[in-house]
């Protein structure tokens, strides 16, 4: 637009010398105008959408189609979660199915993720029972008509397809426990075939090759089953057709003589073939999604555009202030005052943007099903940050009032000192974690792995779950047990007491600060100085001002959000002489 266009020096009959270190005679009264207009272009270009209205009745473009965003980016949310929720169920419901259909000793109480462990893993302990669990899965895999659900052959006749049965060993690995020696070649070697029998061969095992548990790394057995989820069908929409790849799997990396046995099932969507008995009309339903997606990609592109911009005017605005206080003032701007062009605001809604675009993308393939594989969890990673980023960028709206400002204000203070804080409390953190992984992780479940202990101590700075913490730890080295509760009342204490009192002290410090500059004024920096400097000498032209008089939209603002709009016309009564002077420039 035409009021944020840039003014060069040039265009001000300014002559400044290239190499900026001194300035060529200009007259008194350009400098002046020049000086004037460029302070008034920086303080309209700093104001927020409400003030920008109020001085000039412009339009605030990015604030409305952020507000239009918003509303689409979480109704479109809404919609994808509650497919995605059942596809996940649905998903983990076979699985479920499955486990019981074709796992030998499962049990119901594995259905649920209970802490402490309720149950010991899954495992085989014996060679009868690696083969008995192989039988199991092969006869459930032959009686499929026996199951409760409606479960077919991956082929489309309907024919029973033969299992792939898979070993996974070492190409030498014997051992001779009785005189200490063994052979063993680290070479990983795959031997696949069909099980065409009912029952597996214990004894030939694979083309006629026998398992060799010694050196066995795991063995798997896979299979496909199609099925169609009628559930999903609705008033406009048809049911959903899947084929899950199955696999169980028994992992023997331990070679602890504990083969632990799980099962996996990958859903893939298919394109059903439709069922003359149902023919749904569902291009009605087909069209909404579409142009739902279609308009969350328009309105992002939208708010791309008008971010970047707004990012790079303001690149322009600073590089000509950069040069006038070079030329005029004879010094650099200071890195503070060149950080206010810089508008983090607008950077996260363009991230946002990006986000919400391609999750939108990968929505639509995933609806018109052109996908082969499960996209599902890329598109909510994708459309759930885009969404959190644009309900974040919300507040930037309520940081215009004084009211709502204080938070954003006090994390802006305190980042620079929690950041420093943060780095001294993570070092000793650090050494918390790896002590207790390397000491307590053998004895303890919940030092496991570096992830658990890193969780488990910083549930502990949240009080959370102390006591089972202490209790859980294996008595068996009294030496360690003793040493176990020495470091966990250690690390409580010093956490709790002294690193959360002193950060909450941080953050309440800089709440103070804040409070003391609404009470006595904010700092300024040299560009902010520069622009609140010499107000009664602001040039502003009223006659150059597009104004929508008919407009209510100011008294509407004033009604809800009580802003004050005494600034704004002080700065449309400017003098009307001065602007007269400058107004050949």
């Amino acid at each position: 637009m035409e009021d944020d266009q840039l003014i060069s020096t040039e265009e001000m009959g300014l002559n400044f010398e290239s190499g900026g270190s001194s300035r060529v005679e200009a007259q008194p009264l350009d400098i002046k105008c020049y000086e004037a207009k460029l302070r008034l272009k920086l303080k309209f270009f700093f104001m927020n959408p409400i003030e920008k209205w109020n001085t000039k009745r412009k339009i605030p473009y990015k604030f409305i189609v952020q507000i239009i965003k918003i509303v689409l980016v979480t109704i479109q949310l809404c919609f994808f979660a509650h497919s995605r929720y059942n596809h996940v169920n649905y998903a983990w419901d076979n699985k479920i199915a499955f486990s019981h259909l074709f796992l030998k000793g499962w049990d119901a109480n594995r259905e649920v993720d209970l802490y402490p462990p309720g149950l010991g893993p899954l495992a085989l302990y014996t060679k009868k029972d690696f083969y008995s669990t192989i039988d199991t899965a092969i006869k459930g895999y032959h009686d499929l008509e026996a199951s409760i659900g409606s479960y077919s052959y991956a082929n489309e006749d309907n024919l029973y397809v033969n299992p792939t049965f898979c070993s996974y060993h070492y190409k030498k690995g014997e051992i001779y426990g009785f005189n200490e020696s063994y052979s063993f070649d680290s070479e990983i070697i795959q031997s696949c075939c069909e099980v065409s029998d009912a029952t597996f061969n214990n004894n030939t095992g694979c083309n006629d090759s026998p398992v060799k548990f010694p050196s066995l790394v795991k063995a798997t057995i896979s299979f496909s089953l199609k099925t169609i989820n009628l559930k999903a069908a609705g008033p406009l929409s048809p049911p959903d057709c899947y084929r899950f790849n199955i696999m169980i799997l028994f992992n023997n990396e331990g070679m602890d003589g504990q083969m632990l046995l799980s099962l996996d099932a990958e859903p893939i969507r298919l394109q059903c073939k439709g069922d003359v008995n149902y023919e749904p009309d569902n291009t009605i339903d087909y069209i909404l999604r579409f142009m739902l997606n279609l308009l969350v990609i328009l309105i992002c592109g939208i708010s791309f555009s008008l971010c970047t911009r707004a990012l790079v005017r303001a690149q322009h605005l600073k590089q000509e202030t950069t040069n006038f206080f070079r030329n005029h003032y004879r010094k650099e701007l200071s890195l503070e005052g060149r950080w206010e062009f810089w508008n983090l605001w607008y950077v996260m809604i363009l991230v946002n943007d990006v986000l919400i675009i391609i999750g939108s993308c990968v929505k639509e393939e995933i609806e018109r099903k052109q996908f082969v594989g499960d996209q599902w969890d890329t598109c909510s990673l994708c459309l759930g940050t885009g969404n959190l980023l644009v309900w974040f960028g919300v507040l930037r709206y309520f940081g215009f009032f004084k009211t709502y400002n204080v938070i954003i204000l006090t994390l802006k203070k305190a980042i620079p000192n929690v950041v420093r804080f943060l780095i001294c409390a993570l070092l000793i953190y650090a050494g918390f974690t790896f002590c207790g992984w390397l000491i307590l992780g053998p004895y303890h479940i919940k030092f496991r792995t570096l992830a658990s202990t890193s969780e488990c101590l910083f549930a502990l700075i949240n009080g959370d779950d102390m006591y089972a913490t202490f209790s859980i730890m294996n008595g068996k080295s009294s030496m360690l047990w003793w040493y176990a509760r020495v470091y966990l009342y250690l690390f409580i204490s010093l956490y709790i007491y002294v690193v959360l009192s002193l950060f909450i002290s941080i953050i309440m410090d800089a709440y103070e600060t804040i409070k003391l500059y609404y009470r006595e004024g904010f700092p300024k920096n040299d560009l902010q100085t520069f622009m609140t400097e010499k107000a009664d000498e602001i040039f502003f032209d009223l006659e150059e001002i597009p104004r929508n008089e008919g407009s209510s939209f100011k008294e509407f603002m004033n009604a809800l959000c009580c802003c004050k709009t005494a600034i704004y016309a002080a700065l449309s009564r400017s003098s009307a002489k001065n602007s007269r002077e400058c107004g050949a420039i």
